[in-house]
C-alpha cells in the first residue's frame, strides 16, 4: 500500500503544516553534539595512554597525530549518523505529500541538523580556545607592562637611551678600530656585543659579507691567541652551523605549513562527508519511521 501519491496533490492548495520542524532539527543537532563531546572525550583519554614522559615509553608525535586525526573523523561521522537519524525518525509524517518530496525533506531536516551540531561543537571549541588566548594575552600585556615600568625606572636612574637596534651594525661599521689586537683584548664585552649584531644582521639578510667574515676572524685570532686561518676556519664552522640552523627551523615550518593545509582541506571533506551521512541517516530514519507506521496500519 502507497503511503502518498505518487502525483501532486491540491494544486494550488497551500497546506497550513510547514515543511521544516525545528523540533526533530534541534533533537537530532543537541544528540550529535552530546555524542561528540563523549566521543572526543573517551578519545582523549585513550590518546593520553599513548603518551609517557618517560624515554621510550610513549609513541611517536607522527602516530599521535595521525590517530588524533583519523578518531576526529570517525567522530564527526558517528555523531552526524547518530543525530540525522534521531531526526528522521522524530518527525511527524507528511500526509498527501509526494514520497520525492518526503525524501527531499527528511534529507534537507538531516543536512539542517548536522549544520546546527556543527555550528554548536565549533562554538564551545572556539569559546575554549578564546579563554586560553585570553590568558595567553592577559599574560602578555603584563610582561609588557612590566618591562615598561622597568625601563621607566632605568631611565630615572640616569641610564642612557640605548641606541637603535637597526642602526648598530653600520655604527660599529664605522667606528671599527685600526688597532683590532688591543681593542679586542681590552674590550671583551663591546667585542662580544659587535660579533653578536654582525651575526644578526647576517641572519637579517641571509648571509655575512666577507669583510665582516674577516673582522670576526681577526677578533676571534686576537681573543683565543691562535693563528687567523685557525680562526677564519672556526668562523666559518659556526657560520655554517647558523646557516644550518636557519634552514632547519625555516624547513620545520614549511612542514608545519604544509601539514596545516592538509590538515585544512581533510577536515573540510570530512564535514562534506558528514553532512552527507546526516542527509542519508535523516532520509534512512524517515523512511523507517513511515514503514513502521504502515505496517502497524495493515496490522489493525
Amino acid at each position: 500500500m502507497s503511503l502518498y501519491s505518487s502525483g501532486v496533490s491540491d494544486v494550488g492548495v497551500e497546506s497550513s503544516t510547514p515543511a521544516l520542524a525545528w523540533g526533530p532539527v534541534i533533537g537530532g543537532a543537541v544528540a550529535a553534539a552530546a555524542a561528540t563531546i563523549i566521543l572526543l572525550l573517551l578519545g582523549s583519554g585513550v590518546g593520553l595512554t599513548m603518551v609517557s614522559p618517560w624515554s621510550g615509553d610513549s609513541a611517536s608525535f607522527t602516530t599521535v597525530g595521525v590517530t588524533a586525526a583519523i578518531w576526529f573523523v570517525v567522530v564527526q561521522w558517528l555523531a552526524s549518523a547518530l543525530g540525522g537519524y534521531l531526526t528522521g525518525r522524530l518527525r511527524a509524517k507528511w500526509a498527501n505529500v509526494h514520497t520525492d518530496e518526503v525524501f527531499f525533506r527528511d534529507t534537507a531536516h538531516g543536512f539542517l541538523s548536522w549544520a546546527l551540531a556543527t555550528v554548536v561543537v565549533v562554538g564551545m571549541a572556539g569559546s575554549a580556545f578564546t579563554s586560553l588566548t585570553g590568558a595567553g594575552a592577559q599574560a602578555v600585556s603584563t610582561t609588557a607592562a612590566t618591562a615598561t615600568v622597568a625601563g621607566t625606572a632605568a631611565a630615572a636612574n640616569g641610564d642612557a637611551a640605548a641606541p637603535d637596534a637597526a642602526t648598530d651594525y653600520f655604527t660599529d661599521m664605522l667606528l671599527r678600530p685600526q688597532d683590532l689586537a688591543s681593542r679586542a683584548q681590552a674590550d671583551n664585552a663591546s667585542a662580544t656585543a659587535e660579533i653578536s649584531r654582525i651575526l644578526m644582521q647576517g641572519a637579517v639578510n641571509d648571509g655575512v659579507p666577507e669583510a665582516d667574515r674577516a673582522y670576526i676572524s681577526s677578533i676571534v685570532a686576537s681573543r683565543a691567541g691562535i693563528p687567523p686561518e685557525e680562526a677564519r676556519a672556526r668562523v666559518d664552522q659556526v657560520l655554517t652551523q647558523i646557516e644550518d640552523a636557519k634552514n632547519a627551523a625555516l624547513k620545520a615550518a614549511d612542514q608545519a605549513r604544509k601539514s596545516a593545509a592538509t590538515a585544512a582541506m581533510l577536515g573540510a571533506l570530512s564535514l562534506l562527508v558528514g553532512a552527507f551521512i546526516a542527509s542519508a541517516a535523516a532520509a534512512l530514519g524517515g523512511r523507517q519511521r513511515d514503514d513502521e507506521e504502515a505496517a502497524l496500519i495493515v496490522t489493525r
